[in-house]
């Protein structure tokens, strides 16, 4: 099981109501790619913290993560919601599954 964690800087643009329609369209963008098993996405807490907006998802393998990432539904999310608001993004990809070898994943 593989959870891919995005971090992203927001553009100056993007307000608090933006932010929160921004969270919202992902959920629903995402949850559209049959390879995505949960999606989660939140903001600070912390104003000092570096990165004010996540985005959190579970696939199977590495393999589904590139599926994913080419289905329709995840580009249209990255063309309308990531270009038009985001300044800096930071992803990594996580195996989950105690005591197996990622070389596996």
């Amino acid at each position: 099981m593989i959870a891919y964690l995005s971090l992203f800087q927001l553009k100056p643009q993007v307000d608090e109501e933006k932010l929160e329609t921004m969270m919202s369209q992902t959920r629903v963008m995402l949850l559209r790619v049959p390879e995505v098993l949960t999606v989660k996405t939140g903001k600070r807490v912390n104003n000092s913290d570096p990165y004010p907006w996540f985005v959190y998802i579970e696939v199977e393998s590495m393999d589904k993560l590139a599926i994913c990432q080419d289905d329709p539904h995840y580009i249209k999310f990255r063309e309308e919601v990531l270009k038009p608001n985001i300044s800096e993004q930071e992803s990594t990809a996580f195996e989950m599954e105690p005591r197996k070898d990622v070389k596996y994943s």
